[in-house]
């Protein structure tokens, strides 16, 4: 189950080139990053680009999820938002009941536990297996949950359909991925022929405000591949 979003449908993606990026240092800041997303394509579809981050916890791999999404941004003109640092879980039930976003870090173990009052979800007071990824175990004697990730209010990553004692594991790089999509809309989950056209990796690591500039695009035999110029301001 997707938190009341549908599914993703089968959508088309532009090809793009490989990120230009200039890396300053090799910490994660403790600050939210500013990015100013600037158009300078020749992009004639109104295409949307879709920012999104990839579950690295390979044994419990999860299709991606469109977390930020720029619609109608035109040549030579720009979107600012925010990747905040923090993070919070939630989760769904199989009776479709959503428990509250609680703010969390790496390291933590979270439960989906029976109460007198309903399913609930709680800290674990044992740490996760590693102190880089989050895990949220369904411990309901029956019935499948769904977990997520939510930054800034929207679905980041999620595992569904996780079975009694069993858990989802979370890990992130410190980088976010970009792409120049057809249609997308943000919470979808993008399926497998998305996310192939979809090479551009961005590195947060020192990183407190940038500029994303786009270049590329076009039709016809004069088209160009989009290209993301990644451009460090602090």
């Amino acid at each position: 189950m997707l938190l009341g979003r549908p599914s993703g449908k089968t959508r088309g993606a532009v090809a793009e080139k490989p990120i230009q990026s200039r890396q300053k240092t090799n910490y994660l800041s403790t600050m939210d990053i500013k990015i100013t997303f600037i158009n300078n394509s020749n992009d004639q579809n109104n295409s949307n680009v879709v920012i999104f981050q990839k579950n690295t916890a390979s044994d419990f791999e999860e299709t991606a999820v469109a977390w930020h999404v720029i619609d109608d941004c035109g040549p030579d003109r720009s979107h600012t938002f925010n990747y905040p640092l923090n993070f919070k879980v939630g989760t769904q039930d199989s009776w479709g009941n959503l428990s509250d976003l609680l703010p969390a870090v790496n390291g933590q173990k979270w439960n989906v536990v029976r109460s007198t009052s309903g399913d609930v979800l709680t800290l674990d007071s044992t740490p996760a297996s590693s102190q880089n990824e989050v895990e949220i175990k369904n411990c309901l004697g029956a019935g499948s949950v769904d977990a997520q990730i939510y930054k800034e209010g929207k679905l980041l990553a999620q595992k569904t359909g996780i079975a009694p004692q069993q858990k989802a594991v979370f890990q992130f790089k410190p980088t976010i991925w970009v792409g120049v999509v057809s249609d997308i809309a943000q919470g979808e989950v993008m399926n497998s022929a998305i996310l192939s056209k979809i090479h551009t990796e961005i590195p947060l690591l020192g990183i407190t405000k940038a500029n994303l500039i786009m270049t590329g695009g076009g039709k016809g035999p004069t088209a160009q591949p989009f290209i993301f110029t990644w451009v460090p301001i602090a």
